[in-house]
């Protein structure tokens, strides 16, 4: 729109009350404009942020030592929530249990399986097959004696921390059999400390 020689004489005297030019007038409001976009895109980024961490994956610290010497105590883990969960997979829990916080551990057994531990000489059955174990730290020590079975209930599984003999897990009654409704999700990947991504290297390929 073409402005009158009289509109430019009138913006000009307002410009020059309020002590601008008519340029400085425009720098200002081109800065203003390049602060609005910068909080903008800010706003935008935090809110993809969320989405991510909220629907795609999310980060978690591991507490404790309970994931020895797989997981250390401050180690950050990248988490995606899975439609199932299976034998091998390190998961993190929220399932209400005896020490109030969320929990780290690793799935070894799944709905409609029985697991057997022999308490003497540390050996965990599947089904009756005695599993392969490279990700513990060492066998189960206990006081107890002779074997221990678990079936584990619907929509369930049950979980052990690798640090077996320091470890509160489904073992527990006070932790038990964990609903896969209150797992937030599967450890993918370590992203601190960096270069130990790899959190599975444990294990065998087939079981990944």
């Amino acid at each position: 729109m073409l402005l009158s020689k009289r509109q430019i004489k009138i913006e000009r005297t307002e410009y020059l009350a309020n002590g601008l030019t008519p340029e400085q007038a425009k720098k200002n409001r081109s800065k203003w404009i390049k602060i609005f976009d910068l909080c903008s895109s800010v706003v935008a980024a935090m809110v993809i942020i969320f989405i991510i961490f909220t629907f795609v994956c999310r980060p978690t610290s591991v507490v404790g030592e309970s994931m020895t010497n797989t997981l250390q105590n401050g180690d950050w883990l990248l988490a995606t929530r899975q439609s199932e969960y299976k034998y091998g997979d390190i998961v993190i829990i929220t399932q209400p249990n005896i020490h109030n916080e969320p929990l780290i551990k690793r799935v070894i057994a799944t709905e409609g399986q029985t697991i057997e531990i022999n308490f003497t000489s540390g050996q965990v059955f599947i089904d009756g097959e005695e599993i392969s174990e490279p990700y513990i730290r060492e066998l189960i020590h206990s006081n107890n004696v002779g074997v221990k079975s678990w079936t584990v209930e619907k929509g369930k599984v049950f979980v052990m921390g690798d640090n077996r003999n320091h470890s509160s897990d489904s073992r527990d009654p006070g932790v038990g059999q964990i609903d896969t409704r209150y797992i937030l999700g599967k450890a993918q990947l370590r992203i601190l400390p960096f270069g130990k991504p790899d959190i599975y290297s444990n294990l065998t390929e087939g079981d990944k």
